[in-house]
């Protein structure tokens, strides 16, 4: 889309619709979603956890054979430790102990290589898959409704991609395997410690099964502190985005003590946050640690009983204890494993919040190309509500022919910037039509349409990047010649070529390093290289100064010239030679005309144009004296 800036939200700013889905009016989840047990949230995840997993199944197949094997190998140690004090200590054989030394060693370092190769593997792919879902979450992003972005912070959108996929590498990273590896270890030691002593198995087998049920539970606790946390922190990432891009008028009000205390409140919010996971989190480590107490106590009681029936040899009890700690492991190991998949859970819920909504090129009615456009826009008894009940505009009709200058004027909030944005197609009419060539806008794909079109903002927006960079922003296909020549219509090239670096000078964050007419003129050099059909103008010159405005005001007529052109004025005196000019009071045309005609009713407009220029020398010249919109434009009768 050849946009040169986002669009002013104004009274354009989105309420939610009674006819959209809530998550994409508030941009926050249903209740269903926030209510549902934690069975069929899981229920509702596992075809995204399925979608991550299925490409990557024989890694994680081999992820699986790694961690076999190498929990195998750990198996050794604990099994040598019979035959080392029964046959080797007890009955002095050094054959038997070179053979038990050389075994250990062996498996050790398998166990080691495969461990290695397996944080090797899953690791990587797991950073692989974070830095995958972020490039299509912000895709996504990318491509939602305007009114998505309306009802959600900037920094809670930052949040949803680089933080919320984050804990999704431990559902395929050395996490979710490892628990699996002591899964498969617990399962072998149940066995031989059932072998030992079915006894001591049984009892300690029943504590530890308690834990686990314990567990689940509080796992089914913790799950709702971190996904209220990944809220917390978008909230608190949302302000501070904001406090620092408006760091000029904070320090201009004094301010700076007021933000501290807004950033201290949402860090605190998080602290408290992170306090109760922590003391979730650390009650559990508790329960294990007095779970190990009690099962080490018992084991020993029982143990040392049976060492003295003579049922139990030193060396058979000493093996118990080894397998008993590799069976206790894995569900011990549930507090951190177990927290990390909780949080990977919690993310993906909010991740698969944004990837459910819509995007607004996936409309179904929007199915024909446009093709090039000439440049006819009708609107044929358009409504828009933002809200039911609360109708924004209200039968506005009138036609923009190709090649002529329609202006808007009128009071705040009138509706000046819902009409432009419904030229942009960021909305839809709740009823009429807006037709361009004759086609309805809403049946249009917004790629066709969108790359032939063009703004240019009062509020020109910038990126931290060259001079060059922003103004082939609009068409990086473009060649140096193409370039060059937008520059000098716009006059670009009169400050870029005094910089050190030229059209290679970084601008800063919003173009800081340029006045306000540098900016506004690389604006238009970038709508000049777009060579959009249709273009709209959100009063580009109203904040400059006289001789930065005159600048600009050339580059505006090359622009406009034999282009569609909507203009939102603000300053009356620039749109004199307007070919048709709309008073919107309360959503509805109060007056249409040229300015001769709108002057000469004295009326609202007559109203506006002479309360603006009460001071001015020049107030009651005739119309048409001392035009801002150079005569190059043609006059072409518009129809209301």
């Amino acid at each position: 889309m050849r946009m040169t800036g986002g669009m002013s939200r104004g009274e354009g700013r989105m309420h939610r619709s009674s006819h959209m889905h809530p998550a994409i009016a508030t941009g926050k989840p249903g209740k269903d979603v926030k209510k549902a047990p934690p069975s069929e949230r899981f229920k509702a995840l596992w075809p995204d956890i399925r979608e991550l997993v299925a490409p990557r199944r024989n890694l994680l197949l081999a992820g699986f054979g790694l961690i076999l094997i190498s929990r195998l190998c750990g198996l050794v140690l604990p099994l040598s430790t019979r035959y080392l004090i029964d046959d080797v200590i007890a009955k002095h054989n050094d054959g038997m102990l070179l053979k038990i030394v050389f075994a250990v060693i062996g498996a050790t370092v398998l166990q080691g290589i495969t461990s290695f190769t397996l944080s090797q593997l899953l690791s990587i792919e797991g950073q692989k898959v974070i830095a995958q879902l972020r490039r299509k979450v912000q895709e996504h992003i990318g491509r939602l409704p305007i009114t998505y972005y309306d009802a959600n912070k900037t920094g809670q959108l930052v949040s949803r991609i680089m933080a919320d996929v984050e804990g999704i590498r431990n559902l395929l990273g050395t996490g979710l395997i490892e628990f699996c590896g002591g899964l498969f270890t617990a399962g072998i030691s149940l066995f031989i410690l059932l072998r030992i002593s079915p006894l001591m198995t049984l009892l300690a087998g029943g504590i530890v099964v308690c834990f686990g049920a314990v567990m689940s539970k509080a796992f089914s606790t913790i799950r709702p502190i971190f996904r209220e946390r990944g809220k917390i922190q978008g909230e608190v990432t949302g302000r501070l985005t904001e406090s620092l891009g408006g760091v000029r008028v904070i320090k201009g009000y004094h301010a700076e003590q007021r933000e501290a205390a807004n950033f201290a409140a949402g860090v605190q919010r998080i602290f408290e946050n992170v306090r109760k996971s922590l003391t979730a989190m650390s009650a559990m480590s508790l329960s294990a640690t007095v779970l190990m107490g009690i099962v080490g106590a018992l084991v020993m009681y029982l143990g040392t009983k049976q060492i003295f029936a003579g049922t139990l040899t030193l060396g058979g009890y000493t093996m118990f204890v080894a397998f008993l700690a590799l069976l206790v492991a894995p569900v011990i190991g549930i507090v951190n494993i177990g927290t990390q998949l909780t949080e990977a859970l919690a993310g993906m819920e909010r991740t698969r919040e944004v990837l459910r909504e819509r995007p607004e090129d996936e409309d179904p009615e929007r199915v024909r190309n446009c093709g090039p456009i000439v440049g006819e826009v009708v609107f044929d008894k358009v409504e828009f509500a933002y809200e039911t009940g609360k109708t924004v505009l209200k039968g506005i009709s009138f036609d923009a022919k190709p090649g002529t200058v329609t202006a808007f004027v009128g009071p705040s909030g009138s509706g000046k910037s819902t009409t432009i944005g419904l030229i942009s197609a960021f909305y839809k009419p709740t009823s009429g039509k807006v037709r361009v060539d004759g086609q309805n806008l809403s049946e249009l794909k917004l790629a066709s349409y969108r790359s032939q079109l063009g703004v240019v903002l009062q509020e020109t927006f910038l990126f931290d990047g060259t001079i060059r960079d922003n103004v082939m922003f609009s068409r990086p296909e473009a060649t140096e010649e193409q370039f060059l020549e937008a520059c000098r219509i716009a006059r670009v090239d009169e400050f870029a070529v005094r910089q050190e670096n030229g059209y290679d000078t970084i601008v800063g964050e919003r173009g800081v390093k340029l006045s306000g007419g540098q900016r506004q003129r690389l604006s238009i050099a970038r709508a000049i290289l777009a060579d959009p059909r249709i273009l709209i103008l959100d009063e580009a010159t109203s904040s400059l100064d006289s001789e930065s405005e005159a600048m600009i005001q050339e580059g505006l007529a090359h622009l406009m010239q034999g282009r569609t052109t909507f203009v939102i004025a603000h300053r009356l005196s620039t749109i004199r030679r307007a070919n048709q000019i709309l008073v919107i009071e309360a959503g509805e045309i109060a007056e249409h005309g040229t300015h001769p005609e709108l002057f000469a009713l004295r009326g609202r407009y007559w109203e506006m144009y002479t309360r603006q220029h009460a001071l001015d020398e020049n107030l009651f010249l005739a119309p048409g004296e001392g035009d801002s919109i150079p005569e190059a434009i043609p006059v072409v009768p518009a129809r209301v």
